[in-house]
């Protein structure tokens, strides 16, 4: 390797992916009401956040991000290397994890003179995020430096969308994400809100009438996204994400396969579903379900493709 990455758990592959990868993870923080902040992916596993959401309704979790201390912990094993590091961050326009990661940077270079950090933010969350950490490790593994590498992976964030729902309305309003008016007139009237992320940002696509709907509907958002843009799913990368439902999740991500190839598609590579993390989580509740494509970068000979 010429460089090693690190990416906040954010990006939602989780420590295990992480780990297979050669990538370290630097947690988030999270709690549900009183209780002590776990590392994510560290002290509790996703799923068993998501459990707790689940068995507790009304009590909302929150999240801290990572210190300046977690950042060097994470930075000093490959700087005493000398191994130059990309540290991929969720977009700072969501969290303050970015800076902490710039910091961090700083501090090590005072530490250690001649230590190399490339920050990044990378302007998206969660299975985004993640499909970027993947493509820096396809980039890595094919032998790219740090500065190739970088400069292979700005133009990627701006191809990123992703399309998902949510069951569960009263998160979005605890967050502010809508008003307690429209929570409630949407609970009584079982409507579920379509929502997609594009140009670093949180948009709606709409709402959907029950939960069935409301899937199809953004399997129907994808499908129209690939012919609009007249997208190569070849020249991209896709993830399909869940909360706590990993059964709903396969129903939902066969038809997603299943309709691509009625398109006229391939069928893409599949990877592991990502489990949506408790930092979107807080937002979502423990129902959000939804697929995310980002394109890969130019003119690379992938010889790793297959395991990354």
């Amino acid at each position: 390797m010429r460089f090693h990455i690190v990416s906040d758990s954010s990006c939602d592959l989780g420590h295990t992916e992480m780990e297979r990868l050669g990538v370290t993870m630097v947690s988030f923080y999270a709690a549900i009401g009183d209780e002590v902040y776990y590392r994510e992916e560290r002290d509790i596993s996703t799923h068993d956040f998501y459990q707790r959401m689940a068995d507790r309704p009304g009590v909302f979790p929150k999240t801290s991000m990572p210190t300046m201390d977690d950042y060097l912990e994470a930075f000093r094993p490959a700087a005493a290397q000398r191994m130059p590091i990309l540290c991929i961050c969720l977009n700072a326009v969501f969290s303050g994890s970015y800076q902490s990661a710039l910091n961090a940077a700083e501090e090590l270079k005072e530490e250690m003179p001649g230590a190399r950090v490339e920050v990044m933010d990378s302007a998206l969350a969660t299975v985004l995020q993640g499909l970027l950490v993947r493509e820096a490790a396809a980039l890595r593994d094919a032998d790219l430096t740090l500065e190739e590498a970088v400069e292979a992976l700005r133009p990627l964030p701006a191809t990123g969308r992703i399309f998902f729902t949510t069951n569960d309305l009263e998160y979005l309003r605890h967050g502010g994400r809508i008003g307690r008016a429209a929570a409630a007139t949407g609970a009584l009237l079982k409507v579920k809100p379509l929502i997609g992320y594009k140009e670093a940002g949180l948009v709606s696509d709409g709402i959907a009438q029950g939960r069935k709907k409301s899937l199809n509907r953004v399997r129907e958002l994808f499908f129209q996204h690939l012919r609009r843009e007249k997208i190569d799913l070849n020249q991209y990368r896709l993830a399909t994400g869940f909360g706590l439902d990993r059964e709903e999740h396969r129903d939902f991500a066969q038809a997603v396969y299943s309709g691509l190839l009625e398109l006229g598609h391939d069928r893409p590579e599949v990877k592991e579903p990502c489990q949506i993390g408790v930092t979107i989580g807080v937002h979502t509740g423990p129902s959000p379900i939804g697929v995310g494509l980002l394109r890969r970068a130019d003119g690379i000979v992938r010889t790793n493709r297959s395991s990354v």
